[in-house]
Formats: structure tokens, sequence, C-alpha cells
């Protein structure tokens, strides 16, 4: 790889060669079971940290996509040439094959993705935990019988589409790889995978790791580049059966187009403005505290990040006060820090996004209790997209900042007076993905967790994720599911098989042949 900067790109080339990638070289896509260089335009990586360019590697490119989809084609052709009970003891052998290189897979995102490091061994411990969940699934996806009305024999299968298409976003790349890698390859599909450009590595290394276990060759592909070249190609491609994106509502959307135009269905997994709703008879420490870890978690940078807390009138005060000197005390700074909770915005474009809705919410009226700055005391090479964790109050719900997706450290807090008042306002956006309900009435909690309009809620909770359980959004959300059961059967179609058993058997011209 072409590298251009000091401390940090010798320690990115330390760890791409401890995974066995060629780090001398440019070589960002893993295809056909190769490590191969791109062949289109020069991307420059940042570093995070630094604002300092760290790596250059090269566009994918419409060829290598093409070769990807072949290869992807003929992986999968020989996954489903075995038994499912062969095929789910290949996954647990690949799922092990990580053991062993948990730091390096964690040195290596944090790196790149400014993430820190110790959320990145989190991540890859729950990269491991989806393939040997799905590994489990392999034989365990069973027809049915339909006990039709006439003679035949009916049955169900449920079927893989061949190749899937899969983007994933540059927030949370090694486990979004994973999120999606795991649930297709289980239901029998060959994959072409395209990371955020900005965050390439962790995918390759992941899908190298796997793949070399034991998985056939070019089953799982990962292709690197940018949307209008890369992306465009593997999104019109032909021999890809299903899209699966998640990020952006603005890119969901033109992924649902691409797919549209081919009738190739999708799943998207897009943006949230999550609600947190906390009510005054909750516990306020419990409330405090995972309101905290909702916002302030990876910088804000989840897509179920609880960006909009709404607070009960009655403790609308001390909630404020207590969060305001609680975000005060994270510890920002370096993602390599082991005392660090939160670390910078991943690339420039997202910092100055989140900055400009600050000022936006300030010249409208909206009052900051912390944050809207670049936090004190950062180490000297900390220069690039800090931003202290942000407290907003005086916000009312037609600004821009409570109803768009902010992604960043900044969370709007918001009175209201009755139950009524809380889900009005929860359900009052565009987006329906997560929410949460903080009380000590049972009756009320799921009442109110009910008529929220979000594919995930809890209850005095907030952010547990589970690859056993369904995820996925209403509304600018998305639509689809990841994960869990639900999430394995978006991999497949459903095939109804006829047979006839009876001893002479009749054929009548046009529908329903028999029935009835």
């Amino acid at each position: 790889m072409n590298s251009l900067n000091s401390k940090a790109v010798e320690r990115l080339a330390e760890l791409l060669t401890a995974l066995g990638m060629q780090a001398e070289l440019p070589l960002s896509n893993w295809v056909d079971g190769e490590l191969l260089a791109g062949q289109g335009e020069s991307i420059e990586l940042l570093d995070p940290v630094t604002g300092l360019p760290l790596i250059r590697y090269r566009d994918a490119g419409g060829s290598l996509v093409e070769r990807a989809v072949a290869a992807a084609t003929a992986g999968q052709r020989e996954w489903m040439a075995l038994t499912a009970s062969e095929r789910g003891r290949r996954m647990t052998v690949a799922a092990w094959a990580l053991r062993g290189h948990e730091e390096t897979l964690a040195q290596l995102e944090s790196i790149v993705a400014g993430k820190p490091i110790r959320d990145c061994r989190g991540e890859v411990n729950k990269v491991r935990e989806m393939f040997e969940y799905y590994a489990g699934w392999c034989d365990k996806q069973h027809g049915e019988v339909i006990p039709v009305p006439t003679s035949h024999l009916n049955y169900v299968r449920h079927v893989p589409y061949g190749v899937v298409g899969q983007i994933t976003p540059w927030n949370a790349p090694m486990f979004t790889c994973a999120w999606q890698l795991a649930p297709a390859i289980a239901a029998g599909n060959g994959v072409v995978l395209k990371p955020s450009e900005m965050t390439p590595f962790s995918s390759i290394a992941v899908a190298m790791l796997l793949e070399r276990s034991g998985l056939p060759r070019g089953l799982i592909n990962i292709v690197n580049g940018v949307g209008p070249t890369t992306g465009a190609a593997l999104t019109g491609h032909a021999g890809i059966a299903k899209l699966v994106f998640v990020g952006s509502p603005e890119s969901g959307r033109r992924i649902a187009q691409a797919g549209a135009e081919r009738l190739v269905p999708s799943v998207l997994e897009l943006g949230g403005k999550s609600a947190n709703i906390v009510f005054a008879d909750a516990r306020h420490d419990d409330a405090v505290a995972g309101a905290q870890a909702a916002i302030f978690a990876a910088a804000g940078q989840s897509c179920v990040a609880g960006s909009r807390l709404l607070v009960q009138r009655e403790a609308f005060d001390e909630v404020c006060e207590r969060l305001a000197r609680a975000a005060g005390e994270i510890a920002v700074g370096l993602p390599s820090d082991e005392a660090t909770l939160m670390g910078p915005v991943q690339n420039a474009r997202q910092h100055q996004h989140i900055v400009s809705m600050i000022e936006s919410a300030r010249q409208r009226g909206a009052r900051l209790l912390c944050g809207g700055h670049r936090p004190q005391g950062l180490p000297q090479e900390a220069s690039g997209y800090f931003l202290a964790p942000t407290v907003l109050v005086d916000v009312t719900e037609d600004m821009a900042i409570a109803q768009e997706e902010v992604f960043g450290p900044v969370v709007v807090v918001m009175p209201f007076d009755a139950e009524e008042d809380a889900v009005r306002l929860a359900n009052a956006t565009r987006f329906g993905l997560a929410g949460a309900v903080w009380t000590q009435d049972p009756a009320r909690a799921h009442r109110v967790a009910s008529r929220l309009r979000a594919g995930t809620v809890w209850i005095n909770s907030y952010k547990a994720i589970n690859v056993m359980s369904p995820f996925g959004g209403f509304g600018d959300s998305g639509f689809g599911r990841s994960s869990g059961v639900e999430g394995l059967k978006e991999y497949t179609v459903t095939q109804s098989v006829w047979v006839e058993t009876a001893i002479s058997a009749s054929v009548a011209m046009g529908y329903g042949n028999g029935v009835g």
C-alpha cells in the first residue's frame, strides 16, 4: 500500500501484515480468494485522529466487480453442493478461525474508523458470535407440507437467491460486515460486499480469515470503491439477485431505485432519530446513564443513537442538569488509549455536518448546556475531527436538529407533560428505527412501547442488540430485517413444489386444476 504518513501508517501496515495482507502493495479487494489492487482512481483515507492523510488505494471499478460476481456465482454453486450440515460445520470452523486475531482486528478497526479500542474489541467478539449463531441454522431451514385439497403432495422450500450484493457503512464496518455476511451464506448465497470507501480494510480481513478457514473460494468477495463507480457497478449488475444496504436514507433510495429498475428486491437499514422517553417515575440514575450511553457511545455515530431525549416536565430540569454534568466527564481522547470512552468523528464531512446543525439550531433559539466545541485537554496529535459531547435544550420539534439525523454526539432534550404527548413527540419524525421508555410502571411501559413506530424498543434499557433478535425500521429507517430468523429469511426465496400422487393424473386447462 502506498502509505503517506508516519506512526499510524506504520502501525496499520504491521496489522495488515499480521493478518496475511501484503501491506507493501495497494491490495484493497478480496476477490476469488485473492488480494487484488483496484483498477480505478486513487482514494485517499484521512486519519480521524489527526486529519492527515493515512493511506491511498485505488477504486475497484466495474471490471473487478464483474470478476467478483463471477467468483461468487461459482463459489455459491460449490457451497450449495455441500450438505446443510457440512455448511454449518464449515461456518462454525470459520467463526473459530477468528480466534487469535481478535486484538489485531480490533486495532485495525480502531485506526481506520477512529473508534475507541475498547469498543472495537467488543465488536470483534460480536463478529464471531454472528457466525456461530447462523452456523446453527444451516441445517434447520425446514420446509413445510401444505395440505392442499387435491391428490398432490405440495411442499415448500426456502432457497437462496444466488449472489447478493451488500453495501455497508463507515461507522461500524466490521460489525455490519459480519451482520450481513453470516445470514447470507447460512442461507446458501454467495456475496459481493462493498464497504464504505472510508473504512475498507477490516471487512477484507474478516472475509479473508473466514474463507481461508475452509469456505469455498469466491463465496465471499469484498470490493472497495466509491458509490458512483464500484457501487453503481454492483447495484446494476445482472448477476446480483438481491441488494442489502446499511447507510443513509438518501443513499438507500438510490439503492432501492437501482434494484427496482431490474426488479431486484432490497433490504434497507437506514438512519434514525430515536426517541428516548423518560417518565418522572423512572429511576433517574439509570435513565441518565442510559441516555448518556445512548447518544455518546461511538461519538453518536450509530443509527440507533438516542438523539432525542424526551423527559416528563416534572423531571426535566434535574435530568438535564445531571446529563450535562455527566457528558462533561466523558473521557474523550485518542482511540488507542484504554481510558478513552469517546473518540473522534470518523471523517471531515461528517464533522462539518454536525457542527453546522448545532449552529443552525442555536441560531433558531436552541441553547447549549454543554459541548458544541472541540474538547479541552486533548493530546497534541489529536488535531482531527473531535467534538465534545453536546446537550441542547430549548429545541422545538420543527427544528432540523429535532427532525433530521445528526449522526454525532449531540442530543436534544425536550419536555413533555402527559403520556399522550410523549407518544406524539416520539412518532413525529419520518424515521422509525428505535426508541426507549424509562418508567417503573410496567403497564405504562408496555402501553407506550406498543404505540411507538419503531422497529426496536427498549424498556429501562438502551442499545441492547443481539444476533438472535430481528433488527430494522419503519418509514425512512428502511424496510426488511437483519439478524435473527427474520434476517435469515431475507436471504431466501420461497418455492412451492407440487407432486401429483394420483394413479391417473388429470390435467385440465386453466388455473385451479382440481382445486376446491
